[in-house]
């Protein structure tokens, strides 16, 4: 299958090093001046600097090109730039003729308008003269069954299935990443989310991790998580959309909420106390948006959760740990290097508990470090102050 990474960030570059083993990747990036770089190093020195990148990893600065013959797109670019790449893609003829396909006319409803289909055809998804790239044989041929496409006076057009990894609430709106996509993206794309507990640093290495792909589509959630899927890369599909990309969310800020625990010396008691109340503000919030519990307690939310708020590798984590230390946010943020969602997704949070009406006491008190200059230890103390409540 032919696969584009649009961000050449740790995690975009991880999960291009990750599948080039089974399917035909491009790695893209808008700095042309690391392309280069990495074609000379053939590895990513800003981001994963002691990992190779493989000989089959294809590199590229030229969006158009890089997207040429795209079956599958997977947007690693954070949140804030969600918008501004699926607005690209789909400006970009990705909308491609199928190689050798006769034309077919328009059907229309009975008011004139084209009709679209993402309906299996009847040789197995692969239209005539249609041919197979890459590697991955049967897997390939199974995420084609779930293309969109459609038909004009040229004949059938493809739209590559497009998959977001960014974790957060989109500044301003309070948007999820699949409500952005709503607006930009058209409907004939067929799309969905990645996302679980997934350092990349670890992925890049080959070692196991598990993640969920979830789609509206269920279909599609199934036909690209079947593609996707590898032994060191395991993938489970869901149709829960809103559950997934919640939990990824707000696992960042009781990250950074973690770190500051763990910065005071509050020790692992504190820690589970923590994450157990932290799972429950995320449960809330899941649920009131339209989430399923089980997405929650699943890998996207409970997984994540514990991976983001005790691995040593977790940058949110780390802005916890440093504001322990008084440095201040642009100097945290400095020393990072990396973007760390959790500092940013804080603020729509606090939005969501006060104009939905949840109770968020711990997303409020890092919200409260970051923004208002509480001292953290501060923040912890009125936590463990609170009137003590029913746990459920």
């Amino acid at each position: 299958m032919n696969i584009t990474v649009i961000g050449a960030g740790a995690w975009g570059t991880a999960l291009a090093i990750s599948l080039s083993a089974h399917h035909r990747v491009t790695l893209w990036s808008i700095d042309a001046a690391q392309v280069e770089a990495m074609r000379a190093a053939r590895c990513n020195q800003s981001f994963l600097p002691d990992i190779p990148l493989p000989e089959n990893l294809d590199l590229s600065a030229d969006l158009p090109a890089a997207m040429e013959g795209a079956e599958l797109v997977i947007v690693a670019v954070p949140v804030a730039a969600l918008r501004s790449v699926l607005k690209e893609i789909a400006r970009l003829p990705g909308r491609r003729p199928l190689p050798n396909s006769p034309p077919i006319p328009s059907p229309q409803s009975s008011d004139g308008t084209t009709s679209h289909s993402a309906s299996p055809s009847k040789n197995g998804g692969q239209a005539a003269g249609y041919p197979a790239s890459g590697r991955g044989g049967e897997r390939e041929k199974q995420l084609s069954i779930s293309a969109g496409e459609t038909t004009n006076e040229k004949g059938i057009v493809k739209f590559p299935g497009v998959i977001w990894v960014c974790k957060g609430f989109e500044a301003e709106t309070t948007l999820l990443p699949h409500q952005v996509a709503a607006e930009v993206l058209p409907e004939e794309f067929p799309r969905g989310v990645l996302s679980g507990p997934s350092f990349a640093q670890e992925v890049a290495r080959g070692l196991p991790a598990a993640l969920t792909l979830a789609s509206q589509d269920h279909e599609f959630a199934q036909r690209a998580a079947q593609a996707l899927h590898h032994a060191r890369l395991r993938i489970y599909a869901s149709s829960d959309v809103i559950g997934v990309e919640v939990g990824g969310a707000v696992k960042n800020v009781m990250a950074i909420a973690a770190g500051i625990c763990d910065g005071l010396g509050l020790g692992y008691n504190a820690r589970a106390a923590l994450l157990t109340r932290g799972l429950a503000e995320i449960a809330r919030l899941g649920l009131k948006l339209g989430g399923r519990p089980e997405t929650l307690s699943g890998l996207s939310g409970a997984g994540d959760l514990i991976l983001t708020c005790t691995g040593d590798l977790s940058r949110n984590r780390q802005v916890g740990m440093l504001l322990v230390q008084q440095y201040d946010l642009p100097e945290i943020l400095r020393r990072l290097g990396h973007v760390a969602e959790g500092v940013y997704t804080v603020r729509e949070v606090h939005r969501l508990a006060q104009r939905l009406g949840v109770a968020m006491p711990i997303s409020e008190a890092v919200y409260r470090v970051l923004y208002e200059q509480l001292p953290a230890a501060d923040a912890v103390e009125a936590l463990l102050n609170r009137v003590p409540n029913m746990e459920f």
